[in-house]
């Protein structure tokens, strides 16, 4: 399952979400919204407005949401 995590520098939510995904073993790609004016679009056009957001193959989430890694989570052990 593709994660990708949009981000910014010294995001305390950023980090928690990778400590997160970290911790139930979820691959992710972080990609800094900073850096990339085509993201930052992109995560405008899903209608958020602060980072993280988090975007998987069906689903997308802005700031730090323990409740959707974890659904996350179950998802992508029923797909191993």
């Amino acid at each position: 399952m593709s994660v990708t995590v949009y981000s910014k520098p010294q995001c305390v939510q950023c980090d928690a979400t990778y400590r997160a995904l970290d911790k139930k073993g979820i691959e992710y790609t972080v990609v800094d919204l900073m850096q990339d004016p085509e993201a930052m679009e992109l995560v405008r056009s899903l209608g958020h407005m602060q980072a993280p957001v988090v975007v998987t193959e069906d689903e997308h989430w802005s700031g730090f949401r323990p409740d959707a890694i974890a659904r996350l989570a179950t998802k992508v052990a029923a797909a191993v």
